[in-house]
């Protein structure tokens, strides 16, 4: 659902097995805090209804030290403007603190306005605007080439 609502789902190249692979292993790469809401008229032991999600993992500068990345931040269309986003970004900071971390770092698509200004209500500045930063990636194949393989 996020790659098709950043109108990116060509990009999507990962199994569902690599995913829980990478996050549920023995030494995750990633975690994620998953908001679930009961169903209407269901007992709270129910099952319940996943709405969204932030995954994170952590990085580390050496200006600042421990640091956190949020790679995804993602809320079902119809569950937004109740505050599961801004929930779902205190949690991953709650967790950053609690690991000694002085940053919590996203990205965002340049016309996700609605994205940014929350961001920037709860309190992140932005890097391109204040500082201009730019976010670069090697894919794969670039990579392989610098690796010589």
């Amino acid at each position: 659902e996020l790659a098709e609502y950043e109108k990116l789902s060509d990009q999507v190249k990962i199994s569902e097995e690599a995913l829980r692979a990478d996050g549920f292993g023995e030494n995750p790469f990633y975690h994620c805090f998953v908001a679930e809401l009961l169903p209407a008229g269901r007992e709270p032991q129910g099952p319940c209804l996943a709405v969204g999600y932030g995954l994170y993992y952590f990085i580390y500068s050496t200006w600042k030290g421990r640091s956190v990345y949020l790679e995804d931040i993602y809320v079902k269309p119809e569950y937004r403007g109740q505050g599961i986003g801004s929930k779902l970004i205190k949690k991953v900071a709650e967790a950053a603190l609690e690991r000694g971390c002085s940053q919590l770092r996203l990205a965002v698509l340049d016309w996700n306005e609605r994205a940014m200004d929350l961001y920037k209500a709860l309190g992140a500045r932005d890097l391109t605007e204040a500082e201009g930063w730019h976010s670069f990636r090697f894919e794969e194949k670039a990579m392989r080439e610098l690796a010589g393989k």
